[in-house]
Order: C-alpha cells, then structure tokens, then sequence
C-alpha cells in the first residue's frame, strides 16, 4: 500500500511516546479528587476502584481532531473501532474493548449516564443519538463488570455521562469539509433556581467518499433536572434520533484491491433508516447519613427500515440468480428498563451497594419480497411454505431479571476488600414464519439463567498511588437475531435459542503519578465458555463447544513535558485464540494484536494551538470460518494520523483539521465467505470495507 506517511515511521512515532511515558493511560484521570461512577454505579474516588478506568474529559473532547464519538473513543481513548460504513459520521462504529472480534456489539456495553445504550439486537450504538456537545465526560472501564451492570459487560464498559454540569452554556458549531459533510451542533444549558434544563440538537449531512455511500442523521435531547435539597434529585431525558445511511457494501477481493470507491453491484440503491425515540428518567434519594437510593429507568422505540431494490429488478434474475434476497425488510422493536439500588454505610464492615434490575424488549422483523421477485420465486417453485406467504416474520420478546449485591470492607489504611455477585435470568421467547418454511411457523421458548462475580483487594498505597488484583466472572445472554440463521440458500431460518457465555478473568492493575507523569494500566488473563458465535460456512449462530482464552496488557499516559507541550499515548498487546479443541491456538478474527495510540498538544499562544494524533492497529485475520481461516491471508496492518491547527478568542473558536494525513489505505473490517456475483452464482472470495481517505474539514463554534 502507498502512504504519504509511512506506517514504520508513524509506528515509530508511537512506540516513542510509549517509551518516553513510561508506561501508557489516561489524561485528566489520575489525581485523588477524581470521582467516577462506572466502577459501582455510585460516586466514588477514582482510586478506590479496583479497576482500570480512563476518563475522557470534555476539554479533551473538544480539542481533538474528532466530530463523532466513535472517533473520540478511537483518538483520545485508544480503543479498537471498525465499522461496515465508515465514513464521516462513523454511524455503525463497532468499538471492540476486550478481543471479541465480530461480537464486539455484544460484549462492549455502552452507557449513557450509566443506562444501556446496546439494543436486544445485534445491530450497532444509536451514537448520533447523543449529541457529542452535551458530553461531560466519557468513562471507559477495561474488563468484565457484569455483577454491575448485567447482561453484556463482559470485554469493557463506556459510560457516557451527560448530566454533571449545570453551568449557563450557549453554543454553536458548524463544521464543513471534504464529500459535501456538513456537521451542525448547538447547545442550551441554563438553571432556574433548583431546576436545569438542558436542550442539545445535531445535523449532519455527507455525500461520501464511496459510491452509494451518503448519509445524513438528526438528533435532538431535552433535559430537565430538579434538584430536591440536598443530594436529592430527579431527571427527565426526551430523545430523539433519525438518520439515512446508503449501503455501498463491501469490494471484493483483499485489503488494496479493487476499487474502493465503487459500491457493489448488488448494493447500489440499498439504504437504511433508523428512527429512534425514548426517554430516559431517574433520581437519588438520600437515606440519613450513610445511605443513598437510586433510580434510573428508560424506553425506547426503534423501526429500522432496509431498501434493497436490486433484488426486485429483472436484472438479479435474467443470469439465473440462485440467492434470494428480500427487496426490503422492517425491524421494529422497543425496550424498557428499571433498576433501583441502594448504597448503605455498613460501619466497620465498609458500605454495601445492593440492587434489582428489571428489563423487557421485543422486537418483530417482516421481509417482503416485491412483485418480480414473487413470481420468479413462484414460477422456480422456492416458496415451500404451505401458508403461501409472500413475505417472512420473525418476531422474538425477552424479559429479564437480576438481583446484584456489592460490598467493600476495609481491611486497614489504604487496603480494602471489594466484592459482589449478580444473578440474572432471561425468558425468551420467539415465533418464525417465513415463505421458505415446509413446515408452516415454529414457535419456541426458553429460559436460561447465569451469574456474575467478583472479588478483588485495592491498596492506596501512597497519594496518586493504586494497585489492585482481581478475579470477575462476567456474561451475555443471545441478541434476539441470534436466534437465526441462514441456510445454504441464504435464506432467514430459525437455529435455536442459544445459551448465555460467561468469562472469568484474572487482573493486576493500578494507577500512578510520577512527578508530572500519569499512568495506569493493567494485565489480565480471561477464559470464555459457550462463547455465542456465528459460523459463516454454517451460516449458523451457535455456542462454541471450544473454550476461548483472552490475555494481554493494556496502558497508558499523559505527561505536560513543558507549560505548552502535552503529549499521551496508550497502548495495548493481546492474543485472542481458541484454547482447546481442532482450532486449538487458533486466532479469533478481526482482533489485532497490537493497538497503539500517541497523542500531542502545543500552546503556541493564548489564541493559537495545534496537535495531533496518530493510530497504529496491527494486522488482524479476515472474518471467516474458524474451519479455515487461519490459512488465509490476513488484513493488513495500518497507521492513521489526523492534526489541527486551532484558534481561540473570547467565546470564538476556529479549527482546521485534516484527517488521515499519510492519505493510507486501509480497513477496519474484512471478511472471506461466499459472496453473491454479477453472473448470478456464489464465489468464495475476500472482501472488505475501505475507510476514507484524506480529508479537510474547518470547524467554528461560537459561544454565547
């Protein structure tokens, strides 16, 4: 691949601020006054977690190179980021904390203001739900934190928190560059008396860099928070979030070839559009001096609609196409939450955290067949199923409980036992019709139940000093479309109600502060069983019969070498293989193992700055079957660096950004299976999503 920067030089440049901090973690994390609530739900010192936890501040967000929060997460969080479309807006980014490679969706919880963001299926993070301007802070907890927060918190946590500021703030920013992309933010925060309000809005628009590839998304939140004296409160969140996204699909061939500019044939027209609605609700109550209530609660409504419209055209069926492919599908579903918990003071026993959580979902999927579709499938006689459907349903409903206790018993000064256990239990329950069916519709039901543990002991051992050692068992139950499949045919069937994974894991951690220097970081071994995977020469999801192993070290730093010059980087180093069984030591794809992220920072003056970050992610296997991927080629390894020059006077801010500066040619995600083909037949063949190229982007916001 040709680069304007050189992936060795820009590894270079990485392994540098590797080296010149030390060890790798976070900026703006480190000291004793920083609290956090990721680590128990509750706020608490960041040092008396024992956990590996980077906080990404607001400022932090502001001054990088990012307008969407996967790229945050990327940049300033050093975490593994791919997406099937990624362009300007990153709409489907997939972030992948623990080495999950293709069900990273599943085992990454995403919150916001510690409410789940994932949805009951597989499908990515509403993230242009969240307006990135009402952002306070982002918390990324490294590890299994089920006894927390449940179902899905097995590779990481990223808390997104939105409601620690009451501060008067008027602003707007536009942002205008490369392909047509046009990103407008505003913000309205002000208090009356004991009551915050807080309105955010976000446009955006591009016409992107692939063929087919255009999107446009809109959001708005209104926030209202009462305070009640004291620590009592009580919040309301309305949202709203709409976007289009067209579908340019994946090029065929390896990493490099073809052109990745061009949409595949079959997927010129295809778009989706997603609507989702919720709201968001909760409040604390304190109970005397020691003992704290809380209550968060939400629901949600989402309809996903895909247009395929190649496959309703003559064309898909004059070459005798052998795949048949629904024109246009629906997916509706909705979600509610509650969850309430206490946080007791237990005297000489330390505090105690104890909590129930209720959830619910369902969600209904109809794939419709248009009319020239119908009649080719009638006159080759495909439609099998008695009822003479002329399109599938697939409807699925889950409903889950779990009770969760946590406790922290100090043992002497500095030195304390943290422990606690979570059990959940999920019924499921699904109904299949589908025109392909000889059978007529199956319905099925199950219940399934799993738990989660932990205990660890943190030493504070000196000011801005933390160690910690800890064992966690974390789990996932299935994503409803888990409970299908495809046949040979590439036709929708139903493959079972699978069971919940769990994974045990052993970490040392710990935080530090040497003169000017930050750095955390941990090691960690897990083990998972049951691990809920999908085959694709199968085209089966199932429970993996083969124990997976997961080990690795994760760092990283910041340092001010001077009064102007900050730089931070991280990294992490990890080996994700099968343990046992034929594939034993195997890698799992889609997981590199090597990600390194170096960041910096000049103040050249009071009004001007520039900086920059650079990605380094090493090659990583194509997904694939595990049946034969390991004797593929492997997606190549590549390093993106973005750098801005900003200007800053009164309440105006100018910044001029290029990203991906070394113009590298590269992908987050690849794949080897069977594709469909121009002539109607399947072929065995690589593909692979490219990114973007260079691009140029001017951003100004004004602060009222």
């Amino acid at each position: 691949m040709k680069q304007q920067l050189k992936s060795k030089q820009i590894a270079q440049i990485c392994a540098s601020v590797f080296f010149l901090s030390n060890s790798l973690v976070a900026l703006a994390q480190n000291s004793q006054s920083t609290v956090i609530v990721t680590g128990s739900r509750f706020e608490e010192n960041l040092n008396e977690v024992p956990a590996n936890v980077k906080v990404i501040t607001r400022d932090e967000i502001a001054s990088s190179t990012s307008s969407n929060i996967p790229d945050v997460l990327s940049q300033i969080g050093g975490l593994n980021v791919r997406s099937l479309n990624p362009g300007q807006l990153n709409l489907d980014a997939t972030v992948d904390m623990g080495g999950y490679g293709a069900t990273a969706n599943s085992t990454t919880l995403i919150l916001i203001d510690g409410q789940r963001l994932n949805p009951i299926d597989s499908a990515g993070v509403n993230w242009e739900s969240i307006p990135i301007d009402s952002i306070e802070r982002i918390e990324v907890l490294q590890g299994g934190a089920s006894v927390q927060y449940g179902n899905g918190a097995v590779g990481g946590v990223i808390n997104i928190i939105t409601n620690g500021n009451n501060a008067k703030l008027n602003q707007a920013s536009v942002m205008y560059g490369s392909y047509g992309t046009l990103i407008n933010n505003a913000i309205l925060r002000d208090s009356f008396e004991d009551t915050t309000y807080q309105l955010t809005a976000n446009t955006s628009n591009t016409q992107g860099w692939r063929q087919n590839s255009a999107a446009n998304a809109y959001s708005f939140d209104a926030k209202v928070t009462q305070k009640l004296g004291g620590i009592d409160r009580v919040y309301t969140d309305l949202f709203y979030a709409y976007t289009n996204a067209q579908n340019p699909g994946g090029v065929v061939g390896q990493v490099g070839q073809g052109d990745p500019q061009a949409a595949k044939f079959n997927n010129i027209g295809s778009n989706t559009t997603t609507d989702n609605v919720g709201v968001r609700f909760g409040g604390t109550k304190g109970l005397g001096e020691t003992s704290i209530a809380e209550l968060d609660g939400f629901y949600t409504n989402k309809t996903v609609f895909f247009a395929n419209p190649y496959w309703d055209t003559q064309t898909a069926y004059n070459v005798g196409n052998s795949w048949q492919v629904p024109s246009s599908s629906k997916l509706s579903g909705w979600q509610f939450n509650l969850s309430p918990r206490i946080k007791a003071g237990l005297g000489s026993f330390g505090s105690g955290i104890f909590g129930y959580e209720f959830n619910k979902g369902a969600q209904g999927s109809t794939d419709t067949y248009g009319a020239t579709q119908q009649d080719f499938l009638n006159t080759n006689f495909y439609i099998a199923n008695p009822n003479g459907l002329n399109h599938d349903i697939q409807n699925a409903s889950i409903v889950n409980q779990s009770v969760y206790g946590i406790l922290k018993l100090p043992i002497t000064n500095g030195l304390s036992l943290d422990g606690g256990a979570r059990h959940q239990t999920q019924q499921a329950n699904t109904y299949d019709s589908n025109i392909f069916s000889p059978n007529g519709s199956v319905n099925n039901s199950q219940t399934y139940s799993a738990n989660a543990g932990d205990i660890a002991f943190n030493m504070n051992y000196a000011k801005d000093q933390k160690i910690y050692v800890k064992w966690n068992q974390s789990y996932r139950f299935p994503n409803i479309d888990e409970f299908w499949g495809f046949n040979a045919e590439g036709n929708r069937v139903f493959n079972g109600i699978l069971r919940p994974q769990t994974a045990q894991t052993y970490e040392l951690g710990g935080n530090w502060m040497l003169n000017s220097l930050r750095v955390n970081g941990s090691i960690f071994s897990s083990v998972s069983q049951n691990e809920i995977t999908y085959n694709p020469s199968t085209g089966y999801n199932y429970n993996s019969p083969y124990n997976i192993n997961r080990k690795g070290v994760v760092v990283d730093s910041s340092t001010n070498l001077t009064n102007k010059l900050t730089v931070a980087g991280g990294g992490k180093y990890q080996k994700s293989f099968y343990a046992d069984g034929p594939y034993s030591g195997n890698e799992i794809p889609l997981t590199p193992n090597l990600l390194l992220n170096a960041r910096a920072s000049y103040l050249i003056d009071m009004n001007w700055s520039f900086g920059g970050v650079v990605n380094y992610v090493s090659n990583q296997h194509y997904d694939a079957s595990p049946s034969y991927y390991n004797a593929l080629a492997v997606m190549p390894s590549y390093t993106v660096g973005d750098v801005y020059l900003a200007y800053k006077l009164g309440g105006f801010d100018a910044k001029f950004t290029i990203k991906n500066v070394g113009n590298a040619t590269y992908a987050t995600y690849g794949g080897y299976g069977t594709i469909s083909t121009a002539d109607g037949a399947g072929a065995k063949s690589y593909y692979y999503y490219p990114s973007d190229r260079r691009s140029y982007f001017i951003t100004t916001k004004y602060t009222f």
